[in-house]
């Protein structure tokens, strides 16, 4: 790893010197990795520190993008990283199919339970996630499912923020550093709307077109038989510009969206759960 030293913000080596010490006295460490812009960088630091003592393990269930599980595949297999998948069918849970507010508490908590199990069956010990200090400030059920399961948040025993992760993932050279973020595709449900595997790849087969349209930050939500586009404010004209809005419009009838609308309001992260915190549009 380069010289960190370049970074204008003063007190980040001490972060990650934090991150590292903290690692280093867990022995070993089975990084809960999505492929995004947290854990690819809590991954990077586990294996420069514990090199085989740190395993990658990535939920491979309809919820999760399958181009996210491809550059997560793609990423360790390329470092030399140990990659595990962890088999687990969230639509089984009734409480993460029909969608309730603490949805993702269930889903944690049964996914990050079979992490522990392949940890243990390849001899590790300690568990981590991703989360950083700003995810303090969302509604995240999810939170309180690996706390009681006893697993540690190396990043915010670091006290790194999201601009920190960034900062440090580009000068330690990481395609992610600039990745925007993604949230498992339940995520883009209003609560109380059933998920189902076929919404589920409705939803992924949408975005991954507007991604190929060259639009890199966007979520569709589903409402019922309705699609709501969101994507940045800068790029809301090119989006309802026409021949983007057609293509657009009937890719999306084929998938079975019945209607199609775009959010004026545009992309907001977290923004289903504005009903949860009380936050203003």
């Amino acid at each position: 790893m380069e010289d960190l030293n370049i970074i204008a913000a003063p007190d980040l080596n001490d972060k990650l010197n934090k991150l590292k010490d903290y690692i280093k006295s867990l022995g070993s460490l089975a990084v809960g990795f999505s492929g995004g812009v947290d854990s690819t960088f809590l991954l990077v630091v586990a294996h420069e520190v514990l090199g085989d003592r740190a395993l990658a393990v990535t939920g491979a269930d309809a919820s999760i993008p399958r181009r996210e599980l491809k550059e997560a595949e793609e990423f360790c297999r390329t470092r030399g990283i140990k990659h595990a998948l962890a088999d687990v069918d969230p639509l089984k849970i009734p409480e993460f199919r029909h969608n309730s507010p603490d949805r993702c508490y269930h889903c944690k908590r049964s996914i990050f339970t079979e992490i522990k199990r392949i940890a243990e069956s390849h001899g590790i010990e300690y568990v981590a996630e991703g989360s950083n200090m700003d995810d303090l400030g969302d509604y995240r059920p999810g939170l309180k499912a690996v706390s009681e399961l006893g697993v540690t948040s190396p990043l915010r025993t670091a006290g790194l923020y999201k601009k920190d992760i960034r900062l440090l993932s580009k000068a330690m050279g990481l395609p992610t550093w600039n990745k925007p973020a993604y949230a498992c595709l339940a995520s883009r449900f209003v609560y109380g709307e059933e998920i189902t595997e076929e919404k589920l790849h409705m939803i992924d087969e949408a975005e991954q077109f507007l991604i190929e349209l060259g639009f890199f930050e966007e979520r569709v939500r589903l409402h019922g038989n309705m699609a709501r586009i969101e994507v940045p404010a800068a790029d809301i004209e090119r989006l309802a510009s026409a021949p983007v809005r057609e293509a657009v419009y009937k890719r999306f009838k084929e998938l079975g969206f019945m209607y199609v609308s775009l959010d004026l309001g545009g992309y907001r992260m977290g923004n289903m759960n504005l009903v949860m915190t009380s936050k203003k549009p």
